[in-house]
């Protein structure tokens, strides 16, 4: 357990270092980059090996129906995190569109996974992109980026089709199947 806690604070740590320690991060400039990276790196290895040797408490396993409901906001979070990047129609409206499909992803992730070490990764990387967020808010203003060509929500909708069915190909590869 504790390198699955370890492993979610450094993901939090490491990302939030730049909004609670603006001016050191700052002072580090680029050099800043590889550290900032290496700790990001470490956290992923961490909560992997964490969650893959903790046994915890199951509380509740996948039901059929919550597969579904997993399946969905995956394919709304995969969509987010392209919106972001594409500046569509989502980014015009949402602040945080790669946040908040984070956030979505983790809450996919928690409903067919009720177990404890799915409430600390998953739980813990929640609150980590709602803490973001909301310092995000607090430190900058927002203006909604111009809207974007519709070639550029047609290539979102169609890059978050192979996007998904690459994430679901990964799953069955490695067990976990995501359709039940």
């Amino acid at each position: 357990m504790l390198l699955l806690v370890l492993g979610v604070l450094l993901w939090a740590g490491a990302h939030l270092f730049k909004r609670l320690a603006p001016g050191a991060r700052a002072a580090m400039g680029d050099k800043g980059r590889g550290p900032i990276a290496l700790a990001l790196l470490a956290s992923v290895i961490l909560m992997i090996l964490g969650y893959r040797m903790y046994d915890g408490t199951f509380y509740w396993g996948p039901a059929p129906a919550l597969k579904g409901i997993n399946n969905l906001l995956m394919l709304v979070s995969v969509y987010l995190f392209a919106a972001a990047g594409m500046k569509t129609r989502a980014a015009r409206v949402l602040r945080h569109p790669q946040l908040t499909g984070f956030a979505l992803w983790c809450v996919a992730h928690l409903l067919p996974n009720g177990d404890t070490p799915s409430f600390i990764l998953w739980g813990g990387l929640l609150v980590w992109a709602l803490l973001e967020m909301a310092l995000i808010n607090r430190a900058e203003s927002w203006t909604p980026p111009a809207p974007a060509p519709v070639k550029k929500e047609i290539m979102a909708i169609v890059g978050t089709v192979v996007v998904f069915g690459v994430i679901a190909g990964v799953h069955i590869m490695l067990g976990y199947n995501p359709f039940g």
